[in-house]
């Protein structure tokens, strides 16, 4: 496996950041996970979009222009000969000294991953995935906001650890008005009388580049997606839920809290999205080779 590091390629082993840099000391930093399928690789654009988004929003200057990156990213990809697979792309702040001060830290520093994934079992996605509602919140807008993809995923994977301990594929994570925001690394979709229903993202979900591919989808099939303040309870009592996110593309939730979703199997509408989207994956994308 190469890597691609600061604008040179390394071997896997070879790859290696300072401990002085500041994405390890204080999780400063910003990041995007993105997939291709089949030599495409799918909303590239969208994606470097938000990861210079992200970064403006946190004061980090990127030593690349997009067009750079997304060369860099697609020549990472190509190194490696793959065809289908998942992109880690990080910025840190850089190498600076042990104290917050950003200004000290002068290059940011960038590295390219390009890699399988297999986040859930294969069953999940035909039988559906058991979700807990986790007690760690989501962070608030006033502490940082969910718009920045940033280095900072330690409340997630706190909320991660808590959905495993209780046996669970995934955590939902609430807002501190008690409002759904978003699963630990899957943004959620319920189905209730045909109509679909997401959080809106001043409830603390991430704009997934996933969850806006579902608006497309569902327009293709005639269907509108609302996106109300939720409660559990919305969940407990749809017909269908699932979760959308880049590693996990699309999946159907089963059950919630020990409350089954539905008939406890993935619902019509939901295989409906789950087909479109394999589809669209398939069409669709920037072209690697």
């Amino acid at each position: 496996m190469k890597i691609f590091l600061d604008g040179q390629f390394y071997d896997k082993q070879d790859a290696k950041i300072s401990v002085f840099d500041h994405g390890l000391l204080y999780g400063d930093g910003v990041f995007e996970g993105i997939r291709f399928y089949n030599g495409r690789v799918f909303r590239l654009e969208e994606h470097i979009d938000r990861l210079y988004d992200s970064a403006k929003a946190i004061c980090l200057t990127i030593p690349m222009t997009p067009a750079e990156m997304t060369e860099a990213l697609l020549e990472t990809i190509r190194i490696n000969e793959l065809k289908d697979g998942y992109v880690r792309l990080v910025v840190t702040r850089g190498v600076g000294d042990l104290g917050l001060n950003p200004l000290l830290c002068p290059k940011a520093s960038v590295f390219i991953i390009a890699a399988k994934i297999t986040l859930y079992p294969e069953e999940m996605y035909k039988n559906g995935l058991t979700v807990v509602t986790c007690a760690t919140r989501r962070i608030p807008h006033g502490a940082l906001s969910p718009m920045v993809k940033s280095l900072n995923y330690l409340n997630n994977v706190l909320a991660k650890i808590e959905a495993q301990q209780a046996g669970a594929g995934e955590g939902l994570m609430l807002n501190e008005q008690g409002y759904v925001a978003e699963c630990t690394g899957d943004n959620i979709f319920t189905i209730k009388n045909g109509q679909v229903y997401t959080p809106p993202i001043s409830a603390g979900a991430l704009a997934g580049v996933t969850r806006e591919a579902m608006f497309h989808i569902a327009a293709q099939l005639g269907v509108t997606i609302s996106e109300p303040n939720m409660t559990r309870y919305d969940i407990y009592t749809a017909d269908e839920c699932f979760l959308t996110g880049t590693a996990a593309e699309v999946i159907p939730v089963t059950k919630l809290d020990t409350r089954v979703i539905g008939t406890g199997k993935p619902g019509p509408l939901t295989l409906q999205f789950i087909e479109k989207f394999h589809e669209l994956t398939a069409n669709s994308g920037t072209a690697i080779y």
